[in-house]
């Protein structure tokens, strides 16, 4: 049986979702090893080694790790590939920054993006911003992948008992160093986590209309905040709030686009949505060719209205 090795996004204390899915893809390739790498992180490799499939949690506490950066990081995980035959991270800002290196100090080619694990080293994954599905096949001997959290169902947090075992690397590469940073502060459920989501696009007119519209809809529902593309390059509402191919890939139980034609960037970051329900002026906007359900209106008279209702 192949062995895998997943690298854990975390925040010292609980695992991150992607990596619950990310683990679930693994699982599919073999026996599962979840790597740690953090500062003052024993919460969360206990967390990881109560995931369901985990086998073994290795765990590299340094304060070379402390940032995540993959510089730092990206030897470590080199080294310990020595036992495994494949490793996996989430295809978050991280796991993208972290598995790149790996593959070159590997010198094997990556597999992006995964939707699907079709046999020991062949993978689907999105082309042409998800309009088309490449079947692809790896012929490196040990594999580099990262995984698309939305594509797979989240491992079970609990129910596992994997032993804990610290392992070390280089630590300090030298070659960056943490400057600062600056993290939204956000009452609303994060996207990425989010049951439910309510977009906003361009027809919104600014930032003030913004809030005015779509905040007091997402307070109701409990749900995350998301715009698209447009919205955001016209400054209605921070650049980590916009779903799509270049923003955040996001498959709630419900989605909800107010004022979102669908452009084909943004399609691919919400289609995989359970239930997406669009409202637009525009009955021929391509959004309502992906909508489960779809309101042709005024989305400043249907909103309000809506929100009175609920």
């Amino acid at each position: 049986m192949s062995k895998t090795l997943v690298w854990v996004e975390h925040d010292n204390a609980s695992v991150k979702d992607a990596t619950l899915s990310t683990i679930t893809a693994a699982s599919q390739l073999g026996e599962v090893t979840a790597l740690v790498v953090g500062s003052g992180c024993d919460a969360a490799a206990a967390a990881a080694a109560q995931i369901a499939g985990v086998t073994k949690v290795l765990k590299a506490d340094d304060a070379a790790y402390a940032n995540t950066l993959a510089e730092n990081v990206a030897p470590l995980i080199v080294t310990l590939m020595a036992d495994y035959d494949a490793f996996l991270a989430p295809a978050t800002s991280n796991g993208k920054n972290i598995a790149p290196r790996v593959a070159a100090l590997l010198d094997v080619m990556q597999v992006s993006d995964i939707l699907s694990v079709e046999g020991p080293k062949t993978f689907t994954r999105p082309i042409y911003a998800g309009n088309a599905i490449a079947s692809v096949e790896s012929s490196d001997a040990k594999l580099v992948i990262t995984v698309r959290g939305t594509a797979f169902a989240k491992a079970a947090p609990t129910g596992g008992s994997a032993a804990v075992e610290a392992v070390s690397g280089a630590g300090e590469a030298g070659l960056s160093s943490f400057v600062g940073a600056e993290i939204a502060k956000n009452e609303r459920p994060e996207l990425t986590s989010a049951k439910i989501i309510v977009s906003g696009g361009r027809a919104l007119k600014d930032s003030e209309t913004f809030k005015q519209v779509i905040f007091p809809l997402a307070d109701k529902l409990g749900a995350g905040v998301g715009a698209s593309r447009a919205a955001v390059d016209a400054g209605y509402v921070p650049n980590d709030y916009q779903v799509g191919q270049t923003g955040k890939i996001v498959a709630p139980e419900i989605y909800i686009a107010v004022g979102i034609s669908g452009a084909i960037q943004h399609l691919a970051g919400m289609k995989d949505s359970k239930t997406i329900i669009a409202i637009n002026k525009d009955e021929d906007a391509p959004i309502f060719q992906v909508a489960d359900l779809g309101l042709v209106a005024d989305l400043f008279n249907a909103v309000p209205e809506l929100v009175g209702k609920l």
